[in-house]
């Protein structure tokens, strides 16, 4: 038996990673090597990274190493990321989605740099929102809301009027944080309380409504 939701918004703030781009296989691969250099355990270094900066995730799991340090790291990872997108697929449904926004507001809300997202929603097949907050637009990583505090003001609405897709832990921390409602993609999300969670973006139906308003019909 299903059931649908419908949520109300004025504009849509959407993460990448693990909800419009499958890019877990290069992000396990380029942490899981890190985490060797650094003398970690990979699986406990994979339940911190996700929805991050890099620099972030190295502050929690190395909290004695000075922060240059997780900078000049994380400046590296970005860059074996960017250049492994083997692997890296579009989330079901998020071409379709994407193509149902045409015209509405919406952003791309991400804690990837610029090279980063545009490699991997290119190796996805995606177009990229026109309004997009990188790691560079921010001071402060997930779980801080900033990022998406950032997109609703790029996009002129009130943060209790955005809603926010996401599917890590400090994603869904920030989209709270920021004071909009949530919808978790994907298996990790169920375990935060988003508002609603969805398999994936098949499970999402985006409706323009005359009065301006973006009505999202969401099967679970």
């Amino acid at each position: 038996m299903t059931a649908t939701v419908v949520l109300t918004a004025r504009a849509l703030l959407l993460d990448m990673d693990g909800t419009l781009v499958n890019s877990d296989a290069s992000v396990e691969r380029v942490w899981r090597r890190w985490a060797d250099r650094n003398g970690l355990d990979g699986d406990e270094v994979m339940k911190v990274v996700h929805g991050r900066q890099g620099y972030a995730s190295m502050a929690l799991l190395l909290p004695g190493r000075p922060m240059e340090q997780n900078h000049a790291d994380n400046a590296r990872m970005l860059a074996e990321e960017t250049a492994d997108t083997e692997g890296v697929v579009e989330v079901p449904g998020a071409g379709d989605f994407l193509a149902s926004l045409k015209g509405l507001p919406h952003a791309l809300v991400t804690s990837a740099d610029v090279a980063l997202s545009t490699a991997r929603m290119a190796a996805a097949g995606l177009e990229r929102p026109d309004v997009r907050v990188t790691a560079e637009s921010v001071g402060a990583s997930k779980p801080d809301p900033e990022g998406f505090l950032k997109g609703a003001a790029e996009l002129g609405v009130d943060p209790a009027d955005c809603v926010v897709f996401e599917d890590s832990g400090a994603g869904i921390a920030a989209g709270r944080a920021a004071g909009m409602r949530v919808v978790g993609i994907g298996p990790r999300a169920g375990f935060h309380a988003p508002d609603v969670v969805v398999r994936d973006l098949t499970q999402v139906r985006v409706e323009p409504a005359a009065d301006g308003t973006i009505r999202l019909h969401i099967t679970r």
